[in-house]
């Protein structure tokens, strides 16, 4: 009897000794789990401490610049900016008022030759109420009037269309030369090897050579040129400057004083 009761205690001890175990191994579990959340929470909080801290000293230098505290942003040398890009979300570029703000701001600056451009051509169809809200004059692929009036702002309207309508025009027009089918013998002419000054004056030819931008500035969410042709950057400078609704003069200024410092290589 004494050997069974002896062998039930031991047995009982085993089955106290295991739910011990499993319950330390549950509150472990659970306490790690805690400890992760808590790290994720600690993590989330400081991203978001963050961004407060850095989109408020970014609102100040703005405020500064604006105000016209910081010097070096009072005259700027514009030889470098020829040409200045300006590339909006679709759902952005329905936002005239803003848009033509924008203009404002950079006519203020001393940038007149500007090109818009958004993907479903809202601003090409809006061209009339921000030519006549700027009193500006739209871009003609015509060197020669370009320089006419310096200090009357031009402004080229861009949309995706035109790059790919571009493009088949002007290999519509390189194959129209260089691959003409002899109408007697019925035999092609050797190929030419498409160059890139010859796709440039095709470009030019059919209308669709516009001026090559030193610096895009892009309004919207997507970080990316949207489409705007590629042929037209080789050496652009493109800067994402946020959505339309939070511009600011300050930032403007800024990024176009920044653009004035850059050394440009041109790939040497």
């Amino acid at each position: 009897m004494e050997v069974l009761r002896s062998k039930q205690k031991n047995s009982g001890f085993e089955l106290v000794n295991e739910r011990i175990a499993r319950a330390a191994n549950l509150l472990a579990q659970e306490t790690f789990a805690l400890l992760l959340q808590l790290l994720w929470h600690f993590l989330h909080l400081v991203i978001i401490v963050w961004h407060v801290i850095l989109r408020t000293t970014l609102t100040l230098h703005s405020y500064f610049i604006s105000s016209g505290l910081l010097k070096k942003y009072k005259t700027l040398d514009l030889t470098n900016l020829r040409y200045l890009a300006i590339v909006v979300e679709d759902e952005e570029a329905y936002d005239i008022a803003r848009i033509v703000k924008l203009l404002q701001w950079l006519s203020q600056i001393g940038v007149k030759r500007i090109c818009l451009y958004d993907r479903a051509g809202v601003l090409k169809e809006c061209k009339k109420v921000i030519l006549q809200e700027l009193d500006a004059r739209e871009w003609e692929n015509d060197a020669k009037r370009i320089d006419l009036d310096q200090d009357q702002m031009t402004l080229e309207f861009a949309s995706f269309s035109d790059g790919k309508a571009g493009i088949a025009k002007a290999s519509s027009l390189l194959c129209s030369k260089y691959l003409k089918i002899d109408s007697s013998g019925g035999n092609q002419h050797k190929p030419t090897s498409f160059t890139e000054s010859a796709l440039t004056e095709a470009l030019r030819e059919v209308g669709h050579y516009g001026p090559k931008p030193s610096l895009l500035l892009t309004y919207g969410a997507v970080r990316c040129h949207l489409g705007f042709p590629a042929w037209r950057t080789p050496y652009t400078e493109i800067v994402h400057m946020g959505p339309l609704k939070s511009m600011k003069y300050g930032a403007l200024l800024k990024s176009i004083e920044e653009f004035t410092r850059v050394k440009q290589n041109y790939g040497a």
